[in-house]
Parts: C-alpha cells; sequence; structure tokens
C-alpha cells in the first residue's frame, strides 16, 4: 500500500513538475537537460568546435545540450560529440553514439578508439549506477563510476578541459571530492535549481588538469 501511494506520490509531482513541461515544450528528452544548462551557463562551457564526450548518455537530453551549443550555421555540429550508454539511444544529428556499458573494459577501448588522439574539451557524466539500497554498497559502486570517469578526463582531456560528473552526498562523497582535487586545479560543488530537493545528487565540476 505504502509502495503504491508513493509511486501515486511520484507520478503527481512528476506531472506537476515545471521542468518536465519546459522540457516537453522545447523538445528535450529529459528535464536533466536543465541541469546541464544551468551548469555549463555558470561555467561558461560548451563552446563550437568543442569535442565532448558524453558518459551514461540514453535518454540523450545532455547530448542534445551539447548539440545546441556546438551547432553552426545550418544547425551543423561545430566539433564533436560522442556519446554511449548501455540502453539504447534514439539518434540525434551530429551525435556519434555507440552502447555499452562504461565499467567494462572493451567498451572503454572502443570509446578511446573513437576519440583517437584528439584531446577532449569537456566530459560530461550523468551516469547513475542501479542502487540497491544498501548504503555501502552503493557508495561503492557511485565512486566506481566516478573514479571511471575521472581516470577517462585525466588521460584526455586537454590541460584547461573540463569535467562535469553526478555525484551522490552520503558515505564516500568527501573521499571523492578530495581524488578529484588531486587531478584538477578547481572543484566546485552545484546542486541545479532542476534537480529535486530531496534527492541528494549533486554535480561536481572539475577544472583544469594538474
Amino acid at each position: 500500500m505504502a509502495k503504491n501511494k508513493f509511486s501515486k506520490d511520484w507520478i503527481h509531482q512528476h506531472i506537476n513538475d515545471p521542468y518536465v513541461k519546459l522540457a516537453q515544450q522545447k523538445g528535450y528528452r529529459a528535464r536533466a537537460a536543465f541541469k546541464l544548462i544551468e551548469i555549463v551557463d555558470a561555467e561558461k562551457l560548451l563552446r563550437r568546435g568543442d569535442v565532448v564526450v558524453d558518459l551514461g548518455s540514453a535518454p540523450g537530453s545532455w547530448s542534445q545540450v551539447a548539440r545546441e551549443r556546438l551547432a553552426g550555421p545550418g544547425g551543423v555540429v561545430d566539433g564533436r560529440i560522442i556519446a554511449l550508454d548501455m540502453l539504447p539511444m534514439e539518434p540525434i544529428a551530429g551525435v556519434e553514439f555507440f552502447i555499452g556499458d562504461f565499467r567494462d573494459d572493451e567498451v572503454l577501448h572502443e570509446l578511446e578508439t573513437r576519440v583517437g588522439s584528439q584531446a577532449v574539451d569537456l566530459v560530461i557524466s550523468d551516469m547513475a549506477p542501479n542502487l540497491s539500497g544498501v548504503g555501502s554498497a552503493d557508495s561503492a559502486r557511485i565512486a566506481h563510476c566516478c573514479d571511471l570517469a575521472l581516470e577517462f578526463a585525466r588521460s584526455h582531456l586537454k590541460p584547461n578541459g573540463a569535467l562535469i560528473v553526478k555525484a551522490f552526498h552520503g558515505s564516500g562523497f568527501s573521499q571523492i571530492v578530495q581524488s578529484y582535487k588531486q587531478v584538477f586545479k578547481r572543484v566546485v560543488e552545484r546542486k541545479p535549481k532542476a534537480s529535486r530537493d530531496r534527492s541528494s545528487e549533486t554535480f561536481l565540476v572539475a577544472r583544469d588538469l594538474k
């Protein structure tokens, strides 16, 4: 009964969510688009000519935002957007998508092959592992995703490049922040307005490799 009430509450909140309505109006695939928009506007990131890697991209709203920002005259992408997810994603013009789990070595190798010798301007990661509700196990899964994104960024970003990654407040969060500060000169936490109040998600924006 309680679970049923929770789903009804969630559906009610979702239907009445202003960001859900706005996403539908603007043609974004998810309200998460507005989280990225707020972050890149505040940080002055995502410019034409950039090479962008979108980790955990499905359903594609972050890739949509990246495409908008990189679009030149005639709507053609000026730069490059490479996206991957373990779930299928409907095609987006100008976005190179492939399916795979970023935690698998083979998939990481495929991504690195696609990036090639190009230095990356921005890595964006809205990845979140499936959470079990067991605190210690979930913290370890979240940290693992953040670590993988950090290692990829360390190897492929330009010296003045940036990484935006989703993390969650709770056990292990301060250690994640600390590991990012060892690699980047500037690390800030951002909680965009489009993040639901009850969500513990916090985005880390790391800039300028040490």
